[in-house]
């Protein structure tokens, strides 16, 4: 089947000064065909006619006609700098052409040095550094650390969550979305979730906070009897919905996981690397200090790379036997990971996201004015949410209409994401070199996809 067109005229899309070549590959219905034929069937895409991308340049993406997209999502949030951002391009390469593989039972400069240069990022306490794969796995390693060092088995995780697709990420996930009908492991349960646009309770943000941190206390006295191992949560719920908990929420949560022995993870997978604007990390922006992070995706602008920072004392529990990583920690994931933090720091990420987050936010609720089909606007930094309601009333869910404005959307050539429990929050999570007028242009389309619902 070949992808949708569309005749509809926006303003003009803003510049861009990369032309891809010529596409010369299979085409588009070999591509197709090949994909439903051999690959895993539990692999799913986006759009009712999957896209076909083949090129990319910092916040834009190519398919194989050469038709130009604005990235909202930056590959679901792993491209942090851009799409082939010359800087991290020529570190692997360089890296690429002298030894591509060498596991961490040797030495290599870029291992250790990825090490202090991130951990320099975080409070004094945060201090050790482990590399991985993904999130997944970095989530996976992170309870394991938690567990050595309490001795404890039992985990406690958010409603509405998502934290990987290995059997234990699986199992910490809440998200029914992505949550498959098998054993995955024992001693994780799940809190209330304390997103304050649906949390069940009522009272002043603060009183909702309050209440919904007492919901965690229950978990422990009467699930895991007050044995806990870790607190695991987003910052800020990527899959979710682009939630997170009110005033104070974290602040409470921490200090009873950590009067009843447990340790507090917090998974910055989606938040990390100045996302959030005012901050670098999205915990900053609650007032608290972790005992461990751990992250994914934006660490390396899309490199399979993942890690996880904690105090030293929890990362000595890994001394107990001979341990080590294959892939973690090799020398191109180690350049890439260098290479995006550098460009962070040169060209002013944080501050940038914090500026362009400002003014998306401000034109998001001048959109609410106009739509009533919105909901609900939240967010901070480069990592939004726009939750879809058919009545702001009841809330009810806007499913099927979310689904028609991100389908539309792509048509006006727009990539956004879509998340929430019942698929109704548009997900904005750009690359982090947008311009102010690729912003415009993405509000412009947002509020033509808004009206043809």
């Amino acid at each position: 089947m070949a992808q949708a067109t569309t005749t509809e005229t926006l303003a003009q899309m803003p510049a861009c000064d990369y032309t891809p070549p010529a596409w010369d590959g299979p085409s588009y219905d070999d591509v197709l065909a090949t994909r439903k034929a051999a690959a895993n069937p539990g692999i799913f895409h986006y759009y009712k006619d999957p896209l076909m991308i083949v090129d990319g340049h910092m916040q834009w993406l190519f398919d194989e006609t050469g038709r130009r997209y604005l990235d909202m999502i930056a590959g679901i949030v792993t491209v942090s700098v851009g799409h082939c951002h010359p800087k991290v391009v020529k570190a692997i390469q360089d890296q690429v052409a002298r030894i591509m593989h060498t596991t961490t039972i040797y030495l290599h400069p870029h291992f250790g040095e990825f090490c202090k240069r991130l951990t320099a990022k975080f409070p004094a306490s945060l201090d050790t550094a482990y590399f991985t794969n993904s999130g997944s796995e970095s989530n996976e390693v992170a309870i394991l650390m938690a567990r050595l060092h309490t001795g404890n088995e039992d985990v406690i995780c958010l409603q509405n969550c998502y934290h990987g697709g290995t059997a234990l990420a699986m199992g910490l996930t809440s998200h029914n979305t992505w949550k498959f009908p098998v054993s995955q492991g024992h001693g994780v349960h799940h809190a209330m979730c304390p997103d304050p646009y649906r949390i069940p309770l009522t009272g002043t943000p603060e009183e909702i906070a309050n209440k919904a941190a007492e919901e965690v206390l229950k978990v422990i006295k009467y699930e895991t009897c007050g044995k806990i191992a870790a607190f695991i949560c987003e910052p800020i719920q990527g899959v979710g919905g682009t939630t997170s908990g009110g005033p104070g929420y974290l602040k409470r949560v921490y200090e009873i996981v950590r009067e009843h022995g447990g340790v507090c993870i917090a998974d910055e997978v989606q938040t990390g690397f100045g996302r959030t604007g005012d901050h670098f990390w999205g915990f900053e922006n609650f007032d608290v200090v972790p005992d461990m992070v751990t992250m994914a995706k934006g660490i390396g602008n899309g490199v399979p790379l993942g890690g996880v920072v904690a105090r030293r004392e929890i990362a000595e529990s890994l001394t107990q036997k001979i341990h080590f990583n294959t892939f973690g920690g090799n020398p191109v994931s180690m350049a890439a990971g260098l290479a995006t933090l550098e460009v962070i720091e040169e060209e002013n990420i944080q501050a940038h996201c914090k500026e362009l987050g400002t003014h998306l936010l401000a034109e998001f609720n001048r959109l609410a004015s106009r739509h009533d089909l919105i909901g609900d606007v939240r967010g901070k930094g480069l990592m939004l949410g726009i939750e879809l309601v058919r009545d702001r009333t009841t809330k009810e869910p806007a499913s099927a209409e979310c689904a028609a404005v991100f389908e539309k959307l792509r048509e006006l050539g727009v990539l956004v994401g879509k998340g929430g429990l019942a698929g109704n929050t548009l997900r904005i999570k750009p690359p982090m070199c947008i311009t102010r007028e690729d912003a415009d242009f993405f509000v412009e389309a947002l509020d033509q996809a808004l009206a043809s619902v």
